[in-house]
Parts: structure tokens; C-alpha cells; sequence
């Protein structure tokens, strides 16, 4: 059905005018309103509250959910922020965050300024409900009314100040005291063309993480340490990622921050129960060396493994020679794959990719590097680092570090049952 047969019907069950409606639906659909939720507030405002309802309900933000089409909140501004967006063709600033009762919190979209600063307590009238990143969002628009109440106590703290460990994908209107420890500038293809940015890691006392500055500030260099006001994040290859867009506020801290030179030591069943981690250390045992290690080839167009020279996306290609190690780490607790890259696999294997080539042509088979390679790690306990991601295929961990652990097991059972004694 089309806007123009939603209005006529409407127009129709409201007795009203029928150019009105759908002025007024277009304009609430143009919000990015489902439908159907349009269509109940417009009942609502011309006075038909559908079904005899006086209205939305008032809901604990526990309780929302994403079958709910509106509700009324009474809660506290946790972190306000702002954000450039490109909707139907056009920019648009929206504010956004969350919002916290006694019962839960909720992220926000505020379609319009509503003046909302962290602390505030608001009753949110006719708002939204959306699935966002499979969680419900609240959508404060047109059709939304917002009164300012007395303050509320919430078990939440106010405000955004966060550290990287603490970050979750969707996170908006964040403070962060960090320091820059990688930094990259490149040109990307954006939105509107040709776009620089920078892109790297930063840390703190807790952790690191990946970040993406959308302005390419130079204050974003190498060694810097800064307070980010107003930041959100994003999920990249399963971690959370700290974007800066135009609104983030940038200022040097007066401080330095003692950041590790070691990536946060986990179990590994603690670290796949994380559904993804950045920089990351795990201990454990290589008990086997998967297919698809040793010499491969790669599609010169997408990198993607190919198998008797076809690849999934571009069919018959003409591989490129790499190297890799699948590796499986146990640790007692769980297992992930370790995933080497050419230069560390060059590292296990001890030699190159001209040697592994030459290895193979002595063999006339490509198996041979990858059995040197179980020759080599089977067996031995290492210690891994890099970034964990998981998904529906099993774990992952890209590794960075990889080296033989040079700790005593003995010493370790020791001290375990020492510690289990007490």
C-alpha cells in the first residue's frame, strides 16, 4: 500500500482532510517512523487513540521492548551526543544516548533538539521504539513530547565518563581520557567523494581499541594523550571501535597515563564469552595445525584462500603465493584458532615464502610446509595476543605476538594448587 492509500484510509476512519494527514504522515515517515507508528499517533492526534486507548502507555524502561510501537519514560539523561547523518539524500544532526530509570537503560535517537543535557530528568511521551543492533532504541520525534521532571536516582552513573574496557558497540555520547599509541592517515572513499581520516589505536590503564577519526585532527598523533568528549562506537571485526566525529570535542590531558605494553591476559573460554575482544593474551597448548596452513594462494582481487585455483567471488584465478598458520590453542578451559599472518608463520616455520615454495617443488606437494609447521608447534605451549573476534564459524584470535612460553608448567601446577589449598 501506498503513503497516498495510508492517508486516504486514515483521512477516511478520522474524517479529516485527507491532504493534512498525509502531510503529516510523510513528515513523521521522513523521521524514519515505522509506518504503522505513524499511523497510531496521527490517531492520537486528531483524536482517535485507536481501540480506545488514551494514548501510550508508561512503561520501566526493563520492560520496553521492540513489539512495543510507543511508549511514555520517565528517566534520566545519561550521555547526550551528537551525530552528522546522511537520510534521504540529505544531512541531518541527531542527538543521541541513553536513558536510565531505576529498572534498566535504554539508547536514545532524539530526531530533534530537545535541549536535553546529562542529569536531566525527562518524561518522554510518545516515543518510538525501534530495533537497533537487536536491542529496542527509543526514537524521540515530531510526535515525541518531552517535559523536564525532578531528579530521579538511577544505579547508573551520569555523564559518559568510561574507560576502553568498559565500551560496548552502540555506546554514544562518551568521555575518554586516552592515549594514541598507533595512528594512521589515508584517503577513503566517503560519502560525499574523496574523504581523510586517520585511523589506529588507543589505550588507556585498561585496555586498547581501535578508532576512527572522521575529521583527521592533528591532534590525533602518535604519543598524544587527550581527552575525547563525545565519542560513540561502533562494532569492527567483532571489537568495540571508538569513532570521532565532527561534534567530538578534543583537548590534551595534563596527565600521563600508564599504559601496558602487554595485551589484557584472559582464559581463553573468558575471552570467547567476551563475543569479541581487541588485544588480547592467551596461554595454552597448540594441538593441532588446521587445513588450509603452510604455502597457500590468495585471489589477487579480494585475498580470499583459493582452492585448485577458483575462488568464491571471482572464479578462475591466477593465486598469489602466502603464507599462514591455523594453529589451535587449548588452554584448559576452551580452544581458539590462532591465526598467523605470512611474516609470524615465516617466523614458526623458519624460512620464507621462496623457501616453502622451493620445500614444495622438492616434494611435489604444497603439504609438506604445513607438516613442517605441526612438526614445529604441536605440542608446545605459546603465548598468544592479538584480537579475538567470534562468530557463527568459531573463534578467532588475529594474532600479533606469538612465542613459546618459557614458563614452567610444574611451577604453575604448583602454584595453582597452592592457590586451591587455601
Amino acid at each position: 500500500m501506498s503513503l497516498d492509500d495510508h492517508a486516504e484510509d486514515l483521512a477516511s476512519d478520522l474524517g479529516v482532510d485527507k491532504e493534512e494527514v498525509k502531510a503529516d504522515l510523510e513528515n513523521l515517515v521522513e523521521y524514519s517512523v515505522p509506518v504503522d507508528e505513524a499511523k497510531q499517533s496521527l490517531r492520537r492526534k486528531y483524536g482517535d487513540g485507536g481501540g480506545g486507548s488514551g494514548g501510550p502507555s508508561k512503561a520501566d524502561i526493563a520492560d520496553v521492548s521492540t513489539e512495543d510501537s510507543n511508549v511514555t519514560v520517565t528517566a534520566t539523561v545519561l550521555t547526550v551526543g551528537q551525530r552528522s547523518i546522511r537520510y534521504q539524500g540529505n544531512e541531518q544532526v541527531i542527538h543521541e544516548g541513553e536513558l536510565a530509570d531505576e529498572t534498566g537503560k535504554i539508547s536514545y535517537t532524539a530526531w530533534e533538539d530537545f535541549g536535553l543535557s546529562a542529569g536531566d530528568t525527562i518524561t518522554a511521551g510518545n516515543a518510538g521504539v525501534r530495533e537497533w543492533e537487536g536491542e529496542p532504541e527509543l526514537n524521540l520525534g515530531e510526535s515525541t513530547n518531552v517535559a523536564f521532571e525532578d531528579a530521579i536516582e538511577v544505579p547508573y552513573p551520569v555523564g559518559g565518563e568510561s574507560d576502553l574496557e568498559a565500551l560496548d558497540p552502540g555506546d554514544r555520547g562518551i568521555t575518554l581520557d586516552v592515549e594514541v599509541v598507533e595512528v594512521e592517515q589515508k584517503v577513503i572513499d566517503g560519502r560525499d567523494g574523496e574523504t581523510e581520516i586517520k585511523s589506529g589505536v588507543l589505550a588507556d590503564e585498561s585496555a586498547r581499541l581501535p578508532f576512527t577519526d572522521w575529521e583527521a585532527r592533528p591532534e590525533l598523533a602518535e604519543g598524544a594523550t587527550l581527552r575525547l568528549e563525545d565519542v560513540y562506537v561502533r562494532e569492527f571485526r567483532g571489537v568495540p571501535s571508538v569513532n570521532l566525529s565532527e561534534f567530538t570535542e578534543v583537548s590534551p590531558l595534563d596527565r600521563e597515563l600508564a599504559i601496558s605494553d602487554t595485551g589484557t591476559r584472559m582464559a581463553v573460554r573468558e575471552a570467547v564469552e567476551t563475543g569479541g575482544a581487541y588485544d588480547v593474551e592467551v596461554l595454552g597448548s597448540v594441538v593441532a595445525v588446521r587445513d588450509g596452513s603452510g604455502l597457500i594462494e590468495r585471489c589477487p582481487d579480494c585475498g580470499r584462500v583459493t582452492q585448485n585455483g577458483q575462488c568464491r567471488s571471482h572464479g578462475d584465478v591466477d593465486g598469489e603465493d602466502d603464507l599462514r598458520v591455523k594453529a589451535i590453542v587449548d588452554d584448559g578451559t576452551g580452544t581458539v584458532t590462532a591465526v598467523l599472518d605470512a611474516e609470524r608463520t615465516e617466523e614458526v616455520y623458519g624460512g620464507d615464502i621462496e623457501d616453502a615454495k622451493a620445500q614444495a617443488r622438492d616434494a611435489m606437494d604444497k603439504e609438506v610446509v604445513a607438516d613442517e609447521i605441526r612438526e614445529r608447534v604441536v605440542g608446545h605451549e605459546y603465548r598468544v595476543r592479538g584480537n579475538l573476534s567470534v562468530d557463527d564459524y568459531g573463534a578467532n584470535l588475529e594474532v600479533t605476538e606469538f612465542e613459546q612460553s618459557g614458563d614452567s608448567p610444574a611451577d604453575r601446577a604448583a602454584d595453582l594448587l597452592a592457590e586451591v589449598a587455601r
